[in-house]
């Protein structure tokens, strides 16, 4: 299991990474400053670093050039410092990505994915299987009977979630979060819409509408 130290000092951003990560099966460690980042840092083995820059106590630039100065552990900087300049430092201090606030967080986990498996050598396919459906993780690609269904990528996601969640009601608002991003302010009922796309494209009944709250796959279905 691969270690993410998240250092972010807005707590709400801090619970979002924490919950999204480990649900795709990582170990969180949290800092919510840039000295704790270095204190957390030197506590254990970290595989990844998701870091803020503008941190009380010393900023992501300052928790960079310490890290490198001993470790060429990943590093992916989250800022919502645009500019090119910002981005450029980043870069000279040896980062290996940048993400500018707000994020989706879908793309997010996409690029530690790609940059984990850059720079270890790690991550092989990854699949769910649910009865005749396939999800190719790495591939991003969804198979029903041994067929490729053509998704987009926000139906993929949205099956993703509901595929990692079985026997779990997810309502409108938590997917949402998960598949739009924590700065949609949209109508929730793109939900609805996205999902009867889902449904005519993969056939069969595996998503189950629970009426006034969300949506499920049943966990008792499962092949």
């Amino acid at each position: 299991m691969f270690r993410v130290l998240i250092a972010e000092d807005d707590p709400d951003i801090q619970e979002l990474l924490q919950a999204y990560l480990a649900e795709e099966g990582y170990d969180t460690v949290p800092a919510m400053d840039g000295e704790q980042a270095l204190e957390r840092f030197h506590e254990g083995r970290i595989d990844l670093v998701l870091l803020d820059v503008m941190m009380p106590r010393l900023d992501g630039y300052g928790v960079c050039r310490a890290i490198r100065a001993e470790s060429d552990v990943p590093i992916i900087m989250l800022t919502a410092l645009d500019g090119e300049a910002h981005q450029l430092k980043g870069f000279d201090l040896r980062i290996d990505d940048y993400v500018t606030k707000p994020f989706s967080m879908p793309v997010l986990l996409r690029k530690v994915e790609a940059v984990l498996r850059r720079t270890t050598g790690q991550g092989g396919s990854r699949q769910i299987v649910y009865r005749e459906l396939l999800l190719d993780l790495d591939g991003y690609a969804a198979y029903v009977g041994g067929a490729k269904a053509e998704l987009t990528r926000r139906e993929f996601e949205l099956l993703k979630a509901l595929l990692q969640n079985q026997g779990r009601v997810l309502s409108r608002q938590a997917l949402l979060n998960r598949v739009w991003g924590y700065d949609f302010y949209g109508d929730e009922r793109i939900v609805d819409t996205h999902v009867k796309n889902l449904r005519k494209k993969l056939g069969g009944d595996y998503i189950e509408t629970i009426r006034g709250v969300g949506y499920r796959v049943d966990r008792e279905h499962q092949a």
